[in-house]
């Protein structure tokens, strides 16, 4: 006796999303594990390395973080969340978080003076950042104290700052996490007094650690900031995921309702989405409408992918490609003339009729934008997978493109 299961859009299982957790987190357990690890070394004043999640967009690394925090919360973890926008500082952004933070640890510690102190220092150091960076706009309405983390010199200040922070977090047995998301937008010079901070704490086994998430580009930049960088921090590459994974993150949410896949249809999704979680999760809604029964076949997924780019081309990847100059397009639709895997400077810059050096300075403003990272000298890839077609899409003549510029 066969059942029909008819698919309705009110349980759609599929999340696409800006840092949304999908409903089968497929494939991350041994990275969520290795945080896990990381976190009660620290907590228990043991030698630990904070984490820097690495990886392209779509891959999922702002799911994980948020994982992450959320388990480090439940495990009475002082925790503190921050995505970091382009062109703000980092004691903007520090400091609301920081002490929302802080007031937290204060609750736990109750009448303890080192929660009580560590507030007071970051009224000082809130004092001085606003003389030195004009967006921070906070205010803590507590009597500073002086002479502490309030000199002005945002490495000094901000380690100063964290040592007191650790020394309250240790009196209560916890530890303060800083998930940071986006960290290659933080400019150079604060990227260096925070990687500065973290390794005083780690000096004196103060239970203060970082776990963040960037572009590939965060490896170079923390070594730039600082050599020691990566002896203090583990880079976990997030990338697609292994076959039986991405599988996983279509099958199960689906198997949940009773309905299932067709191993034809499952096939030609991980053909076209290349094994990307977001991706997973734009195809799999889009399979989900398409379908009127379960199973779910090749048929239903071959429609579904014309919605699915559709969706993708007004979206995901138009939000990006609206930030761009006439120039940078046009970079970006000479990349995507290239082997994407292989993609000189010297091969864009002559389908563009240009010299390597004029447009060294687009190149520049597209890894700054985090539109393109350099995997090795003088080679150049998207930072959005699957970006190279929707160029192609969206400007589909190239060479007319060339002889107009």
């Amino acid at each position: 006796m066969i059942i029909l299961i008819y698919m309705d859009p009110r349980t759609n299982p599929y999340a696409p999303g800006a840092g949304t957790i999908p409903p089968e987190l497929a494939g991350r357990d041994e990275v969520i594990e290795k945080a896990a690890i990381a976190l009660d070394r620290c907590r228990n004043g043991l030698s630990s390395r904070g984490l820097l999640l690495v990886g392209l967009r779509g891959v999922g690394k702002t799911v994980l973080l948020t994982r992450i925090s959320q388990e480090a919360e439940a495990r009475g973890f002082i925790v503190v969340s921050i995505e970091t926008p382009e062109k703000r500082s980092l004691p903007a952004l520090i400091i609301p978080a920081l002490r929302s933070a802080l007031l937290k640890l204060d609750r736990i510690a109750v009448a303890g003076e080192l929660g009580k102190r560590a507030l007071r220092v970051l009224g000082g150091f809130v004092g001085a950042m606003k003389v030195k960076y004009k967006d921070v706009e906070f205010g803590v309405n507590l009597e500073p104290e002086v002479g502490i983390a309030d000199s002005g010199d945002l490495e000094h200040d901000l380690t100063a700052l964290f040592l007191e922070v650790g020394s309250a977090a240790k009196e209560k047995k916890t530890a303060l996490v800083l998930f940071i998301d986006e960290i290659q937008y933080i400019e150079e010079e604060q990227f260096a007094a925070l990687i500065m901070a973290l390794h005083k704490c780690t000096q004196s086994q103060l239970p203060v650690t970082l776990i963040g998430a960037g572009l590939p580009q965060l490896v170079g930049q923390a070594g730039r900031a600082k050599s020691y960088a990566e002896r203090l921090f583990e880079y976990p590459q997030i990338g697609p995921l292994i076959k039986s994974a991405a599988r996983e993150a279509l099958v199960a949410p689906a198997a949940k309702l009773g309905v299932r896949y067709e191993d034809k249809a499952l096939e030609y999704i991980l053909s076209q989405t290349k094994a990307y979680p977001y991706f997973l999760q734009e195809w799999g809604k889009h399979s989900w409408y398409c379908a009127k029964q379960s199973p779910i076949v090749r048929k239903d997924v071959r429609s579904a992918t014309e919605m699915a780019i559709a969706d993708l081309d007004a979206s995901f990847f138009r939000v990006r490609f609206d930030r761009l100059t006439p120039g940078e397009k046009k970079y970006l639709r000479a990349m995507a003339e290239i082997d994407p895997k292989h993609c000189r400077s010297g091969d864009i810059a002559r389908l563009l009729k240009k010299e390597v050096q004029s447009v060294a300075p687009t190149r520049a403003t597209l890894i700054a934008k985090g539109m393109i990272y350099s995997p090795s000298h003088g080679e150049n890839s998207f930072t959005v997978p699957l970006f190279e077609d929707f160029m192609k899409r969206v400007i589909p003549d190239f060479k007319a493109t060339v002889e107009n510029s």
